[in-house]
């Protein structure tokens, strides 16, 4: 029986499943894609998209939550922070979409590519942005 059940299960039990997004995420927030099938790019968008929305507003309780759920990994926790100053300006949702991939030629799995809907902001690009605006003046 279900019994409030909430999302897909993937086959997997609570503490693998658990795992499994923190790979992924930390993955895509490492490489800016992720390469998946379509089900579990489907189950793990939603999470990324809840981590990238508490990680717009740089605090000490959006840090300590963020870390929580990447089960404190600090190095993905500090890229995600210092790298991505600026997520998608002022966007407030909708950061990243699913593009479906052809078939996987094994198991004919359908595959799917998670990646940012705009390419991010990166701190040393800010800063060299304004820097050039500075010395034109």
């Amino acid at each position: 029986m279900r019994k409030r059940v909430y999302g897909k299960q993937l086959g997997r039990n609570t503490n693998s499943r658990k795992a499994l997004f923190r790979s992924l995420i930390a993955s895509f927030v490492e490489h800016g894609k992720v390469k998946t099938t379509l089900s579990k790019a489907k189950a793990v968008q939603p999470e990324i998209e809840k981590i990238l929305t508490k990680a717009k507003t740089d605090s000490v309780h959006a840090r300590r939550v963020v870390l929580a759920r990447l089960g404190n990994d600090r190095e993905v926790l500090d890229k995600m922070f210092s790298q991505f100053v600026s997520i998608s300006g002022n966007r407030d949702s909708g950061y990243t979409k699913i593009t479906k991939l052809p078939r996987r030629r094994g198991d004919n799995t359908q595959e799917a590519l998670i990646e940012w809907v705009d390419t991010p902001v990166v701190a040393e690009e800010v800063k060299e942005e304004t820097a050039k605006k500075s010395t034109k003046k």
